[in-house]
């Protein structure tokens, strides 16, 4: 039998990985920043090992995690010696193994003789798939507003000026579900599972920044929620586009009028 070509980019969570190697997660924050360092160093891309992100606390605190690959797995066991290595190596296989199981799960439903549990079993595997392919669309879009030679972490810490969609759309006198409606129309982002999205010709140009919020659903199972923010590049960009399309911000319309 042929393997199943996976295209969607699996990873586990910077704070489920330090636990896995019984370690403080900002212990291995520290040490995969120095990897990093040292990876870049030597003009090695460090984002098909490690691709950072933040996360909101219980206190409602942002704060910077990593999303680790396969490959930024092994670099880490490599770094482990006896029993721990052994341990840790077991463990991220069995969850990667797994992962990948879900991604191949929709062929094995077709098996199942009784044509409900076969309808109940495609129904799951449908759902899994489409969760695994906006992973992979939300990390894209978090590795699209990286910027080249800068700590992704510290400058995004370090940056007071993310504004929401709500915010720029005040300016023009518009709701936040209009102004995402009209940035709609114009093709610059599209809405998948509850969170905007830029199109592929808008990323990687520092216009967003993706915040992963975590929940609890209404069945009492966490889950993560992503919210996209404007940087002030972003708003920029966006002013351009819209007096391009001859929508002002209010200011700007009445100083018009007046003259």
């Amino acid at each position: 039998m042929k393997g199943l070509q996976v295209k969607e980019t699996l990873t586990l969570d910077s704070r489920e990985v330090a636990e896995m190697v019984e370690k403080k997660h900002k212990n291995l924050l520290a040490d995969i920043r120095t990897y990093i360092q040292y990876l870049e160093g030597s003009k090695i891309s460090s984002q098909v090992f490690f691709i950072p992100g933040t996360y909101i606390s219980s206190q409602n605190k942002e704060l910077p995690n990593y999303q680790i690959t396969r490959k930024g797995c092994e670099f880490i066991a490599n770094k482990l010696t006896g029993k721990k290595g052994t341990i840790f190596t077991a463990r991220y296989i069995n969850k990667f193994h797994d992962m990948e199981n879900a991604l191949q799960q929709p062929r094995d439903s077709y098996m199942i003789e009784d044509p409900v549990e076969r309808a109940k079993a495609w129904i799951k595997e449908q759902e899994e798939k489409q969760k695994l392919a906006l992973t992979n669309q939300r990390q894209q879009q978090i590795i699209g507003e990286l910027q080249p030679k800068a700590d992704y972490v510290d400058r995004i810490l370090k940056n007071k000026g993310l504004v929401t969609i709500t915010q720029i759309a005040k300016d023009y006198g518009m709701s936040g579900q209009a102004m995402n409606n009209l940035l709609h129309d114009l093709k610059v982002q599209y809405k998948q599972s509850g969170q905007w999205l830029l199109y592929r010709d808008h990323q990687g140009k520092g216009y967003t920044h993706s915040q992963t919020i975590d929940i609890v659903r209404k069945d009492g199972t966490p889950d993560v929620k992503m919210n996209t923010k404007w940087t002030q590049k972003g708003r920029l960009f966006l002013y351009d586009l819209l007096k391009e399309n001859g929508i002002l911000p209010t200011i700007e319309e009445d100083i018009e009028k007046v003259m």
